[in-house]
């Protein structure tokens, strides 16, 4: 597990336009008698669609997490921004951008010996969410040392920090285990590997061989997991599913998400001399919904 990230501070199948970039901080929180809604609702996608070959992720919806600290994690990689010259960032060969070809390019490059380069994109202070279903559908890299991921941070990590801010994992994996997807969640009390589950895939099939759906279902006091369909939960997480004396952050307000490719760190161990670069985390989508029975505010 990643035990933090966030050390260092430590086919709908449709855009529903009303919603889109418009929908900043939005909480989706329970309907009353005149708010009720039948059927689930697109609140905030990102469809990742460019003219160009190479473009800008939406500023309106990603910024960057940058440096090359290591991040509580001994990750080896440098984060750059989009178009950052400072080296060993290159923005010649960016290391996260959007193509013509639909998805989101999130690049791990090794310009020189023993030096990497990576992404890690957010939504803080630009969207952030509280319940709902929040899925993306992802291609993984392959091979040791790569570290993808999907998570969230709640939007009050700068001021109670991490742990207590909460973390959710919602895809994640390494390269010592290519067909292992890892939910997980992380507060006050539980954090590491305390509260986590493996989901695998079947008859030796790799996240990196095709698109995969990572999604949760979450509601006051439960968070579901699933894979490629919400019919698909793999694991459900409530309060009760904490140690005594833990928090359940999860119902405090809105969370952040975060997409990055790590290279190296405790957990997946460096590259080798077999690790191959350049290699993509690609995104089709990020997607955030109300659940029937649920209305969002913006």
């Amino acid at each position: 597990m990643k035990f933090s990230r966030w050390f260092a501070c430590a086919s709908l199948w449709c855009f529903v336009a009303a919603f889109g970039s418009q929908s900043k901080n939005a909480v989706i929180t329970p309907g009353g008698a005149s708010g009720t809604i039948t059927q689930e609702t697109l609140v905030w996608s990102d469809e990742f669609t460019a003219t160009a070959p190479q473009s800008a992720p939406d500023p309106a919806n990603w910024t960057y997490d940058t440096g090359a600290s290591g991040w509580g994690n001994n990750e080896l990689e440098t984060y750059c921004s989009y178009g950052s010259k400072a080296a060993p960032c290159d923005a010649n060969d960016p290391n996260s951008y959007v193509a013509d070809d639909g998805y989101l390019h999130v690049v791990a490059r090794q310009p020189q010996a023993g030096v990497y380069t990576s992404a890690r994109l957010k939504t803080e202070g630009l969207q952030s969410f509280q319940y709902g279903r929040i899925e993306a559908r992802i291609k993984m890299p392959a091979g040791q040392g790569f570290w993808p991921a999907f998570w969230m941070l709640g939007d009050n990590v700068k001021a109670v920090e991490w742990p207590a801010c909460g973390e959710v994992d919602i895809m994640e994996s390494v390269g010592l285990t290519p067909s292992t997807n890892y939910g997980s969640i992380h507060g006050p009390g539980f954090v590491g590997s305390k509260i986590g589950t493996e989901y695998k895939l079947s008859n030796g099939a790799k996240f990196s061989d095709a698109f995969h759906t990572f999604g949760i279902l979450w509601s006051p006091a439960q968070i579901k997991f699933y894979v490629d369909s919400p019919s698909n939960v793999y694991v459900t997480y409530t309060p009760a599913s904490l140690p005594k004396g833990a928090v359940w952050p999860f119902d405090a307000g809105r969370f952040f998400l975060i997409l990055d490719l790590a290279v190296g760190g405790s957990w997946p161990g460096p590259p080798q001399a077999s690790t191959v670069f350049p290699q993509e985390m690609l995104v089709d989508y990020v997607r955030v919904y109300a659940e029937p029975g649920r209305q969002p505010h913006q």
